[in-house]
């Protein structure tokens, strides 16, 4: 996969972490970065500036340390609202502004924000041209192919991102009713691809290295967002990217580097969140990290009333302390999936 252009930035792939409220924060988005993603965004920021002085908010901004090109995600459904936030993200250190218009949560979708926007073309093209005309930024999109299956309209709101400036766009193959389940609509993806000359990424489904060579090719898309299939799994980047580029399957990553990366995610979540939200967060991911693993669920059942951050550590060395014992006696599977 050849380079990537957002505006005047070069991405060393295009491979993206896509925005994920609640999971991709710093500590992710940095662990991503490392391990090979060419551009990782942050969580969804609501576009209502009132309600940034909260905690969530504040931890979901641009912070030092980010990895550059620094994208911000917001959200919302008032072009003037939009255009004062992404003025104001910029302000903040924001060097990309992405525009969601693919999320299915009813709670966003409620709010005419989201891929409720594609609904109403002509605020979808106010929403664009405001934003795009707010900043000196690139500014992206995120879409979806339309918002039921008789309502198809990802190609039209495509020639209307490309016209108002949009820098690059975000596909994910599905319609607002589908939220995440049947297969993703790559002939879509395509048709869209065929139809503007800003990058293209593919988004939706994207889980090893085999399967994202098939989206580029089915689609012709730029890059691809992977969003949910690398929570637990952030070396996916490296994998996609080095398969791409010799043909050859990296072997998955040994038992001692999961426990590590593992264990460095986890310190980073503490420091970055503190204790007591640190530790709450931290289950999540470190479900997700051991869910392919022998004795995960058992072991999640008790690691999950743990509420102290030298004793997560300390469990999940057991873990590992355990599946290492296991690997030498030929108890079971030792290789991370």
């Amino acid at each position: 996969m050849s380079a990537v252009r957002i505006g005047p930035y070069t991405l060393p792939n295009g491979l993206i972490l896509a925005p994920m409220a609640g999971v991709t924060d710093q500590p992710f988005r940095q662990l991503c970065k490392r391990l090979g993603a060419g551009l990782v965004v942050s969580e969804m920021v609501t576009s209502d500036m009132s309600l940034w002085n909260t905690r969530k908010s504040r931890m979901r901004m641009i912070h030092g340390g980010d990895p550059e090109p620094r994208s911000v995600q917001i959200a919302g459904g008032d072009a003037q609202m939009l255009a004062d936030a992404a003025r104001a993200n910029v302000e903040l250190g924001a060097q990309i502004i992405d525009i969601n218009m693919g999320c299915p949560a009813k709670k966003v979708c409620n709010k005419a924000a989201g891929s409720a926007l594609l609904k109403d073309e002509d605020l979808v093209s106010e929403i664009l041209h405001a934003v795009v005309a707010a900043v000196d930024v690139p500014v992206t999109l995120k879409i979806r192919t339309g918002w039921d299956r008789s309502n198809k309209n990802g190609l039209t709101v495509a020639k209307i991102a490309e016209q108002a400036g949009i820098t690059a766009l975000a596909v994910h193959g599905r319609t607002r009713a589908d939220l995440y389940t049947g297969e993703a609509e790559y002939d879509t993806i395509a048709a869209i691809k065929q139809a503007v000359s800003i990058p293209v990424f593919a988004n939706g489904d994207i889980d090893s290295a085999e399967k994202a060579r098939y989206v580029l090719q089915a689609t012709g898309a730029d890059g691809l967002l992977i969003g949910r299939a690398a929570q637990g799994r952030p070396w996916i980047f490296r994998e996609i990217e080095h398969f791409l580029r010799t043909g050859d399957t990296l072997p998955a990553p040994e038992l001692f580097e999961v426990e590590h990366i593992l264990l460095e995610h986890l310190a980073a979540l503490h420091a970055f969140y503190g204790d007591v939200m640190g530790v709450r967060i931290a289950r999540k991911h470190v479900g997700w990290y051991l869910a392919t693993l022998p004795g995960a669920r058992e072991f999640r059942a008790q690691f999950n009333r743990l509420d102290e951050t030298e004793a997560q550590c300390a469990n999940v060395r057991e873990f590992f302390a355990e599946r290492y014992k296991n690997l030498v006696t030929g108890d079971g599977e030792g290789v991370a999936a």
